[in-house]
């Protein structure tokens, strides 16, 4: 089931249904950290990417385009319209395409969310923070500095 947004870049309005529920079609920017190369598939580095790679086929969301040095899709989840992407920098480069897509797309911060590996948790275990530090991760402190 595909579910594009074409107009991606003119949604950030926000509008109440009938049943009184305010519904807001400001785009969100999922960004899977990684590093492009068969060198690096599958390691535990590169969650970022293969997070992105599930989100779009469990949402029918094609990873077809490639712009501000990432490869990228546009659709839905549910009726919330997102961004996917997968920058093809490496890692310690990532905002060089987050930065522009997130202008291109006027994608605020607050609808930023990056998906990274974190050493300091065990495998397989998921965090989920609105706010804090970088926890020593290069590829999030350079990202946060552009």
């Amino acid at each position: 089931m595909l579910r594009l947004c074409v107009q991606f870049n003119v949604v950030s309005a926000s509008s109440a249904e009938p049943n009184g529920v305010k519904i807001e079609y400001t785009p969100w920017l999922i960004v899977g950290l990684g590093n492009p190369g068969n060198k690096y598939h599958g390691t535990r580095h590169n969650v970022g990417f293969e997070m992105i790679d599930r989100i779009s086929q469990a949402e029918g969301i094609l990873m077809n385009t490639i712009q501000s040095r990432a490869l990228v899709g546009i659709g839905s989840i549910g009726q919330v319209p997102v961004l996917l992407a997968k920058p093809q920098t490496y890692m310690n480069f990532s905002g060089e395409s987050v930065g522009p897509l997130a202008a291109y797309y006027q994608v605020p911060l607050r609808h930023i969310l990056l998906v990274y590996d974190e050493m300091s948790l065990p495998n397989g275990v998921l965090r989920l923070q609105l706010k804090g530090g970088h926890g020593h991760h290069n590829g999030y402190i350079l990202l946060s500095l552009n």
